[in-house]
């Protein structure tokens, strides 16, 4: 603490100051035995940013109870501090701390009541000690008023910047509504989930995609990876999905729907600048079920290969029989893509996802491996089964990814 130079207290020289959860996994969606139980995103004001995949809940429980009294730890700390040191000794420090630590964590109103406090326990500890006189202690008392002003300030300065972020993530949540509208839980006669995961913290949308669309050629899907990152890869996006709502609709078969996102990312390649306008490419699987047929027909332009899950807990993985380019690099060759077809039997579901799913890196370096998690398993629903997945590889990463996740599940009920 501090030192106060050249001040005695008065008083008796016999004064004792002077000498001295890991839930088990569930069936319907749960998680794996030691997968980390999701932690809440603190409300405004409580000042933690506690998201941590592998934080433990009751830790982190503990921590914000104990950063809430601390202000209130302080000030009691600092009349104690004053009483029971030397005569020299000051406990200044302690009262000037305590509504400076509340400003980002209490409201305005608990900030003004814990800078005054502060203000009035000081006040009340030199009184008792006959030193309020003195000019060490009108300085000590001007610093603590000093630092409870300017905690208010803090305080009204940290409420208009919550204010800002929320206002910039109510604006964020409306573009991915817009940009990457969340899919019907029933499209035609599939079962349907989708996920998004975002590798930046508190992002809502990026490079990756997804859509599903009901036409009268079947259910058509289509998940896929834009190359880059920022508003350059979210522009990307809204071409993709834009033009595949409408080819969907209009074309009657799969490669053609292909051959038209091919052309729109080309229109849009001649709108952007430097490297983007030459390398600017998306990588994507479409999926088509047509209806009456336990079917399903796939066209695999450079992107991680659709799974199909069977009933019994089988796993096939649908590579593509012949490799393809992404979208967006057509003109360098290869010949008109060619629709592989795979049996897609009642109680199947498919699984198309980005390749942020299946190169999520674990500590050592070691890539996760989603065939190895799904085989042999079996989910009530679409949603249970990208719950389970993306539990799976928040512990498989340690919750350090460093790629997007798209996720997509379709099953024939």
């Amino acid at each position: 603490m501090g030192q106060r130079a050249g001040t005695q207290r008065a008083g008796d020289p016999s004064d004792p100051r002077d000498g001295s959860y890991d839930p088990a996994y569930d069936r319907s969606g749960g998680r794996l035995p030691g997968d980390p139980v999701p932690v809440p995103d603190p409300g405004p004001g409580d000042g933690l940013q506690a998201r941590s995949a592998g934080a433990n809940p009751r830790r982190i429980s503990y921590t914000r109870r104990f950063v809430r009294v601390l202000p209130a730890l302080l000030i009691v700390a600092g009349a104690l501090y004053e009483d029971l040191t030397p005569r020299d000794f000051t406990g200044g420090p302690l009262f000037t701390a305590a509504p400076l630590v509340a400003a980002p964590l209490y409201s305005l109103r608990g900030t003004v009541l814990t800078g005054a406090a502060a203000f009035v326990a000081a006040l009340a500890v030199h009184i008792r000690l006959g030193l309020v006189r003195q000019a060490e202690s009108a300085t000590e008392m001007a610093t603590v008023l000093t630092a409870a002003v300017l905690a208010v300030l803090i305080n009204v300065l940290v409420r208009r910047g919550n204010a800002r972020l929320a206002s910039v993530r109510e604006i964020a949540e409306a573009a991915q509504r817009a940009v990457l509208p969340e899919p019907g839980e029933r499209i035609g006669a599939l079962d349907v989930a989708a996920r998004y995961e975002a590798a930046q913290e508190d992002a809502f949308i990026g490079g990756d995609l997804y859509a599903v669309q009901d036409s009268p050629y079947g259910v058509r899907l289509v998940v896929g990876d834009v190359r880059g990152k920022g508003m350059g890869a979210v522009a990307a996006v809204a071409v993709v999905i834009g033009a595949f709502r409408e080819a969907a609709e209009q074309e009657a078969s799969l490669e053609a729907v292909a051959g038209r996102l091919e052309r729109a990312l080309a229109r849009e390649g001649t709108r952007r600048e430097g490297l983007d306008a030459f390398e600017g490419f998306t990588t994507a699987v479409l999926a088509e079920i047509p209806r009456g047929e336990e079917v399903v027909r796939i066209v695999n332009r450079g992107h991680p290969p659709p799974l199909l899950l069977h009933a019994d807990g089988a796993l096939v993985t649908l590579d593509a029989g012949e490799p393809a380019l992404p979208l967006g690099l057509g003109e360098l060759g290869g010949g008109p893509d060619r629709a592989q077809q795979a049996e897609f039997p009642q109680g199947a579901t498919l699984l198309l996802h980005t390749d942020g799913l299946s190169e999520a890196r674990d500590g050592r370096g070691r890539f996760y491996d989603p065939a190895a998690f799904l085989a042999g398993r079996t989910f009530p629903a679409p949603g249970a089964l990208l719950t389970a997945l993306a539990d799976e590889v928040r512990r498989h990463s340690g919750g350090r990814t460093t790629d997007d996740m798209a996720l997509l599940a379709v099953r024939r009920p």
